[in-house]
């Protein structure tokens, strides 16, 4: 096929010998199969701003670390520089997830490098040796839900380990190979301690995946994983191993809406009364 523009500086630079097919293209990016050295690897390419679909983007890169101070200083006026600075950052946090990830045991593509804004990483395949298909392209028994939903639930808890937060976690971002889950698509990966959305991203994660394998297991749609494992988390005793019941007690006691108004009115007139006290004071 003719070589995309974007992966043209691959090839050049020997990275990649042939550009064999595009296997999918979404919202971030355009993902090819590619030969390299006789072996069959995935070429991510992403998209520009303009051209991509993902939106809110500063919601999810809310605490990431800039490499200086010149860069953050540029995100923070919204030049020309501060734009470019995000895009490379944008860019570059997927293969950064995806070191940290495989390191911490979560099942995600091997990464390999990243040049000129191009992922190359492993092409994940079925037993069959096919490019694995996506969880919404599969059909399961209840079993199978119940066994791959529980693992699903181990990954999600490995990356909050190594500080992560998937952030757009669905069937369409989970493969399955021949030994079932992998994760991809993370270039919008949540830094779990120091964004203020952590929670609402996790919970969602943790309820997409509850409400796919529900379909076939209606049991896990009464399951409550997500505070579960939050508040393991917030309590400082979240391990990769850690046992999983999918129960949480809410509190469902209301709140006293008339006693708090009444404690605000209370120090309101006390802070009046204190001012009043300064002002006779200084007279």
């Amino acid at each position: 096929m003719k070589i995309p523009k974007g992966l043209q500086p691959l090839v050049d630079d020997g990275m990649v010998d042939t550009v064999v097919r595009k296997l999918k293209s979404g919202k971030e990016a355009s993902v090819f199969i590619v030969s390299c050295g006789g072996e069959l690897r995935c070429a991510k390419v992403y998209k520009e701003a303009e051209h991509r679909g993902f939106r809110q983007l500063a919601r999810y890169q809310e605490g990431r670390k800039t490499r200086n101070s010149r860069d953050a200083r540029a995100l923070g006026r919204r030049g020309s520089h501060g734009r470019r600075v995000q895009e490379a950052e944008w860019k570059n946090a997927e293969v950064e997830a995806l070191y940290r990830l495989a390191g911490a045991g979560v099942r995600v593509p091997a990464p390999y490098l990243v040049h000129e804004g191009v992922l190359l990483m492993e092409l994940v395949c079925d037993a069959a040796g096919h490019p694995a298909p996506r969880l919404n392209e599969v059909a399961f028994t209840a079993e199978q839900a119940l066994e791959w939903h529980g693992f699903m639930m181990r990954q999600i808890v490995r990356m909050l380990c190594a500080g992560l937060i998937h952030g757009d976690l669905s069937e369409f971002n989970v493969l399955l190979d021949a030994n079932g889950p992998v994760i991809i698509d993370l270039p919008q990966a949540v830094d779990a301690a120091s964004n203020n959305n952590s929670f609402a991203m996790l919970e969602r994660d943790v309820n997409n995946m509850r409400e796919v394998f529900g379909r076939a297991a209606a049991e896990l749609l009464e399951t409550e994983y997500a505070r579960e494992i939050w508040q393991i988390y917030e309590s400082g005793e979240l391990t990769p191993d850690c046992a999983l019941t999918g129960r949480f007690a809410r509190d469902t006691s209301a709140p006293d809406v008339d006693a708090v108004l009444l404690q605000i009115e209370e120090e309101r007139l006390e802070a009046e009364a204190r001012q009043r006290r300064r002002d006779s004071a200084d007279a």
